[in-house]
Parts: structure tokens; sequence; C-alpha cells
């Protein structure tokens, strides 16, 4: 019991540690490349349809490597991958930026892509639920709370230090960034995490209890289906958006209020979140993902009836900010609420495999949408996919519920026949 409580009073050190590893993490390694792209594009002689292609396919393989890097997390500990993560990411960001041509390049991508999957979300979400799986739903939503404001605060750093720097300049800052501040954060988590651990062991007690999903046993293959359907369509829309947010709002005629106005989503994100800890403790993760979906939707739809109007690009911002940071949310909570914690690591793993995929399509064949059918009917496509994403995690409580009813009613069947 004393190792619990001993967690209990680091909990909210390793959240505050984590949440600012996130915000560098996911502002250096995923906010900033669209800035950056057009001076990348120009700087390799390539178009800005193939930059984001390049990003498309490192976001990929980073998706197939994720199986493997979730059963690591669950055998090594979050905590030892995330340190080994942020080495890597600074390593990699050094290739970009040192890199003389393509071929370079491309690796020097593909390193970046590899090294995120080691050190933000999921594995963030991981280390909570190794240490306390009973209290990670609420730890993940205060992550997610503080790391919102990774986008609000790297979208205009970065434009600001472009500047003054090159694209290969902000990225040897941002390896320093990783290198001296995230890599010390992660290496303390992981050495606090195997103290307490050690201490436990020496004191015959147990650090954790497990989570039990709610999906039964019979029907948990029908509900990975549909999450990992759900996530993967879901993927694809905040992946396509976030990446084009700048570059889509100057397109639709917001001109030079576009970067304004996509700082508000950073804040939109962390208010859903905050809103979410206060009044939505009794919101199970099935009905928050089908909420989030929503937003998005909503605000899309705003987007395109609203457009060039500030005001609209603004709720849009907000809309799908709320949707974002709900969905961030649900990543971490969903898979733990329907399956458990045992192998929770490798569940993420599974999952993220399937939702960066698609991901990883998002940038590139929103990019091409855009250049040949047109900005308005490429948000059509969005909005459309973002529905289906509602509806396939809508489907995973009524699939639950007819699957326990069928059993029920044959149960009731054989009873009488017996």
């Amino acid at each position: 019991m004393a190792s619990a409580v001993s967690i209990e009073h680091r909990r909210s050190a390793i959240i505050w540690g984590l949440g600012l590893t996130q915000i560098i993490g996911y502002g250096t390694l995923y906010y900033s490349f669209s800035i950056l792209a057009p001076d990348m594009a120009h700087d390799f002689d390539w178009s800005q349809e193939w930059v984001f292609g390049v990003f498309s396919a490192a976001l990929l393989i980073g998706g197939l490597a994720s199986p493997s890097i979730g059963r690591w997390m669950d055998r090594y500990g979050a905590g030892q991958m995330m340190a080994l993560g942020s080495i890597g990411a600074a390593l990699a960001l050094l290739l970009c930026a040192f890199a003389p041509e393509r071929a370079t390049f491309i690796a020097g991508m593909v390193a970046i892509e590899i090294a995120s999957t080691f050190v933000l979300y999921n594995a963030a979400f991981a280390l909570l639920v190794q240490i306390t799986p009973q209290t990670a739903q609420r730890s993940i939503t205060h992550l997610t709370l503080i790391a919102g404001f990774a986008s609000t605060l790297f979208w205009p750093i970065t434009s600001r230090l472009h500047e003054h720097l090159t694209w290969r300049e902000i990225y040897l800052v941002f390896a320093g960034v990783n290198l001296f501040v995230c890599f010390p954060i992660h290496w303390w988590l992981a050495l606090t995490i195997k103290a307490i651990k050690v201490r436990a062991a020496s004191a015959g007690t147990s650090t954790v209890t497990a989570v039990v999903g709610s999906i039964s046993t019979e029907n948990r293959s029908r509900a990975f289906l549909l999450m990992a359907v759900g996530f993967a369509l879901q993927g694809f829309v905040l992946s396509a958006l976030l990446i084009h947010m700048v570059p889509l709002l100057t397109a639709v005629g917001m001109g030079a209020s576009a970067v304004l106005v996509g700082t508000v989503f950073g804040p939109s994100q962390v208010s859903s979140r905050f809103i979410n800890m206060l009044f939505g403790k009794a919101l199970s993760p099935l009905v928050l993902a089908v909420v989030a979906a929503a937003f998005l939707v909503v605000g899309l739809c705003v987007l395109l009836t609203t457009a060039p109007w500030i005001s609209g690009g603004i709720a849009f911002a907000i809309l799908f900010g709320l949707g974002s940071g709900l969905m961030s949310i649900v990543q971490g909570s969903l898979p733990l609420h329907l399956f458990g914690s045992v192998g929770y690591g490798a569940m993420l793993g599974r999952i993220s495999a399937v939702r960066l995929i698609a991901s990883a399509l998002a940038p590139f064949l929103f990019s091409f949408l855009m250049v040949h059918i047109g900005t308005w009917s490429a948000l059509s496509v969005a909005i459309v996919i973002g529905i289906a994403a509602a509806i396939a995690f809508a489907s995973i409580g009524w699939a639950d519920r007819h699957w326990n009813q069928h059993k029920e009613r044959n149960g009731i069947t054989l009873a009488n026949l017996g």
C-alpha cells in the first residue's frame, strides 16, 4: 500500500513532466512541419505535394512500427522507451538538418516518425497506465489538458523563428530541446518508476491493480474492429486538417489572419479537456468518442459554409479544437475502458498502426484533393469521413448490447429446454 501512496504523491510531478515533453514533442516533431514544408520543398527543388508525400510515407512507416514498440513498452517499461525516443528524436532532427540531398532527408523524416512513436501520446498513456491503472483515465485527461498548448505555442514560435532562421537551423534548435529538456525528464521518469517498483518488491506489496475491460470476451474482436475503423477515419480527418490548418485557412480566403485563427485551435483543445475534467466524470469514453467526432464534423461544416469570414474561421477552430481535444483523451481512455490494462501498450500499438496508416495517407491525399478537385470539395470529403467515424464509434456500444441480448435470449431458451 505504501508503494501506491508513493506513486500517488509523485503523480502530479509525473504528469507535469510528461506534459512538458508532449508540448515539445508535438511542437517540434509534428506541428512545425506545415510551417517549414514550403522552405523544405524549395531547398530540395520539390513541389509541396511531394514534401507532404514524404511526410505521409514517414507516418506510414512509423505506424507499421507501432505494434512492436507497444510490446516493448509493456516489456521494458514506457519510461525507458521514452528516454530512448528523446535521443532518437534529436538525432533524427539533426539528420534532416544536415541532409545534403533528398535521400538523406527522407531517411531523416522516417527516423522522426519512428522516434515520435516512442515519445508522443501513446507512450505517455502507456506510462500512466503502467504506474496507476485505476486512476489512469483521470491522469490521461490531466496530461492532455497540459499538452493541448503544443499547437498554440509552436505554430507561432516556428513562424517567428522562421523569420530569422532557415528550416535547417530551426531543426537544430529543436534537436537541442529534445536532447537537453525531454531526455532528462524521461530518464527521471524511468528511474522514479523503477525505484518505486523496487521498494514495492522489497516490501512484498503490489504497485498496481489491473483494470478489467467492459467489453464481453466474445465481442472483443468485433469491438476492436469497429474501434480501429473509428480511429482510422478520425485520424485521417485530424491529420489532414492539422497539417494543412494554416495553408487551408489561407486557401479559403483568410490571408494573413490564418495563423491567428489557427492559434485559437490550441486553447479550444485545452478548454474541452478542462470541461471534461470538471463535468465529464460520469461520461463513458465511448460516448466521449461520439461527441468528439460530432464536434469535428460540425466544425468542418461551419468552415465550409462561412469562409472567408474570420468569425466563421474562429468558430471552426474552436469546434475543431474541442473535438480534437476530446479525441486525444479518447485515444488513451477508450482502449483502457473497453479492453482493460493488461497488455495495454501492445493494444495501443495495434490501434496506432491502423490510425497512423490512415493519418499517413491524409496529408498527401488532402493536398492532392485541394489541388485537383478544389478546397471546398476536399472539405466535403473530410466531412463525410468524419460522419463515418462517429457511426463506427456509436456502433461499438450497440453491437455489444445486441450481442449480450442475443446471449441472454439463447440462455433463456436453453434453460426452458432444460
